[in-house]
């Protein structure tokens, strides 16, 4: 079984508190993006796991493995698999690619091992291993809050070419929440709101739609900071960081001003064009 998990962006991103229980309360719109690992999938004796990628190492810290060993053990199964993973989108960039990978391994070992589990199911077992998981069971856009994991799945496609580059940086995502300036105040309307009905106005949905790590992560790394200004500079109707980061996105009105801007940058950013998207 040949399966591809997409990478995913933040579009926009507040904080809106510490929790009681050390986590934080947040604001989100994930939006999946046709950058994508390849997966292959073969029933076997036992659990077995190889990667063409050091950054993701097949080993017990893999969510590939953990998601599966989840899966089975709540499953009951007894039957292993074989799980070759095809690393391409950048590991620790803030585009979900490990969480995607884990989501892709829960839907396609329930098929393959004729499990039947719904996606509410596979949602809950994703949960267990982050919140991306939970959103990549179903994939598309969601609105997300309270730690991520309560996904509200809406509609909305971006009209915009998308250059997605993410510099040689890697940042910790607990390091983000540990060193985050807190803000206070919001805009009144819910971030759902704002990007499903105003992607098209520039001024609000620039006003409006935030990453609240940027500040401190762009204290820190220069570097993802001076990507976003690139992008602005070569004509980005709207940039911002995704998730904690390294990895940087903007919004271009045509292909010429999206792939001059990709242009723009040095042999070591990773780069991603994507198409304006229609709805399905």
């Amino acid at each position: 079984m040949i399966l591809q998990a997409n990478a995913k962006i933040n579009i926009g991103l507040r904080i809106i508190g510490k929790r009681a229980d050390g986590y934080h309360d947040l604001e989100t719109c994930f939006h999946e993006i046709p950058w994508h690992d390849d997966l292959e999938l073969q029933t076997s004796t036992h659990l077995t796991m190889i990667s063409n990628s050091v950054e993701a190492p097949a080993d017990d810290s893999n969510l590939c493995l953990r998601a599966a060993r989840l899966l089975q053990k709540a499953a009951g199964v007894t039957t292993g698999a074989s799980i070759a993973l095809q690393k391409n989108i950048p590991v620790g960039a803030g585009l979900g690619g490990g969480s995607s990978d884990a989501a892709a391994v829960l839907r396609g070992l329930n098929l393959l091992w004729n499990l039947n589990l719904s996606s509410s199911e596979l949602r809950s077992l994703g949960a267990d291993l982050g919140a991306d998981v939970a959103f990549f069971i179903d994939g598309g856009s969601a609105y997300a809050t309270g730690r991520g994991e309560i996904l509200e799945h809406c509609l909305f496609a971006i009209p915009y070419w998308m250059v997605v580059a993410v510099p040689p940086v890697h940042v910790s995502t607990a390091w983000a929440y540990g060193n985050l300036k807190q803000k206070s105040g919001y805009a009144a309307r819910k971030l759902k709101t704002i990007v499903t009905e105003q992607l098209h106005d520039r001024k609000i949905f620039s006003a409006d739609v935030v990453n609240d790590f940027e500040p401190s992560v762009f204290e820190a790394y220069p570097l993802i900071q001076q990507t976003k200004r690139t992008l602005i500079l070569s004509g980005a109707t709207f940039a911002l960081m995704s998730g904690s980061g390294s990895s940087v996105f903007g919004f271009f009105e045509n292909e010429l001003s999206s792939r001059r801007a990709a242009a723009s940058f040095d042999t070591t950013v990773r780069i991603f064009i994507a198409p304006p998207q229609e709805l399905p």
